[in-house]
């Protein structure tokens, strides 16, 4: 079989790989692969040249991902940006293992602030923070 359709191969099935796990770090080496393998396509390359091609590719993408990585603001759910802070939602009390805040159609983990107790039946309340998946909530 020819080496430059195996490097394809390998290239096609490590981006398969990437939809299945998180992060971002198969979809460099895959398409340093799919690079490689087109390469290779078009000029014979020996193992030790071929082998430096597919690194340099590759190095080529973290550089890509580290300067794009800069300029991307973060897209974490747990973050202030994420449009859960100032937000209002209905405090349930009631529910198993603490209170929690229905916003929209999601159900989050809540915890007031100290001395705040927990009121009976629905409250409205408004964000005031996040820590990890926990809503800082104050009733308004």
């Amino acid at each position: 079989m020819e080496p430059g359709l195996i490097w394809i191969l390998a290239g096609c099935l490590l981006l398969v790989a990437e939809l299945a796990l998180p992060g971002i770090f198969l979809f460099w080496v895959g398409l340093a692969a799919l690079a490689t393998g087109a390469v290779l396509l078009l000029v014979p390359l020996a193992l030790a040249e071929t082998l430096v091609l597919f690194l340099a590719a590759f190095g080529l993408g973290l550089i890509l991902q580290l300067r794009m990585g800069r300029e991307w603001p973060s897209t974490s759910v747990n973050t202030p940006e994420s449009g859960l802070v100032g937000r209002s939602g209905l405090l349930l009390p009631g529910a198993a293992g603490g209170p929690r805040v229905r916003i929209g159609d999601s159900e989050w983990p809540a915890r007031l602030p100290r001395g705040v107790r927990v009121p009976e039946g629905p409250v409205p309340v408004r964000v005031e923070g996040v820590e990890g998946t926990t809503l800082l909530v104050r009733p308004e």
